[in-house]
């Protein structure tokens, strides 16, 4: 999730370059959307690693 949240950011920094400020905000506003959800889910595996005292499954 981190890495897409990173691209997307890219690809805003990019649109916003060349004047495409509509696709810039787009991105951005998915690209922050996307890295609070990856802060909230490692949160949540930081907490069950503590509760449980061993490391979630992948």
């Amino acid at each position: 999730m981190l890495r897409a949240a990173i691209w997307l950011f890219i690809i805003a920094i990019i649109a916003g370059l060349f004047g495409f400020t509509g696709i810039a905000v787009a991105s951005a506003g998915i690209a922050k959307i996307v890295f609070y959800i990856f802060l909230v889910l490692a949160v949540i595996s930081i907490l069950a690693h503590l509760v449980t005292g061993r490391a979630p499954r992948l």
